[in-house]
């Protein structure tokens, strides 16, 4: 029993026991864990009395810390090669867009008017037709399709390199807190 301010006594509020649980939410004890944990400390069975902590003010920040030793290499594909395709598709539109922006500015115009100025227009050089919006977007699609293959490789070759070397020296430990 606790008292208030005015001298009166109030009933404690009890709070359930604190079960630890893993990150799928299971409980880490058994129920018969917790009420034989629960019996031990009621003085009506006989066990010890623990004398319960009260915490004043704001809860202190909970910190973990924890390691990264294993990465799985499927996994680490599959994420790399959607996040490659989403680069690869972002490339394929901003240069459609850089090429629209350019040719509205009149950039491939002024830039084939020099050179035929200069006299170096031998056959005629149009840069919007060597230039052309289909074939700037085929070589940016082709070259966004390698850049997939060799992104994708390329994680996969560091994830198992980086499996190799965390049994070597233990991973990465990072300390995570609950700020």
């Amino acid at each position: 029993m606790s008292e208030n301010n005015e001298g009166q006594q109030m009933p404690e509020v009890g709070h359930a026991p604190r079960v630890a649980r893993s990150a799928s939410s299971q409980p880490l004890i058994g129920e018969d864990q917790v009420q034989a944990h629960e019996g031990a400390s009621s003085p009506a069975s006989g066990g010890v009395k623990v004398r319960e902590k009260r915490r004043g003010g704001a809860p202190r920040a909970r910190r973990m810390s924890l390691s990264l030793t294993r990465i799985d290499a499927w996994s680490a594909a599959k994420v790399a090669f959607m996040l490659s395709i989403a680069g690869g598709i972002i490339q394929i539109v901003a240069v459609a867009i850089l090429w629209g922006m350019l040719n509205v500015v009149g950039v491939f115009d002024q830039v084939t008017q020099i050179v035929s100025s200069t006299g170096l227009d031998a056959g005629g050089f149009d840069l919007t037709n060597v230039f052309s919006l289909g074939t700037v977007l085929s070589a940016t699609t082709i070259f966004s399709i390698v850049e997939v293959v060799l992104i994708t490789v390329l994680v996969v070759i560091l994830t198992l390199l980086y499996n190799v070397v965390s049994t070597l020296v233990g991973g990465i430990h990072v300390t995570l807190g609950d700020d």
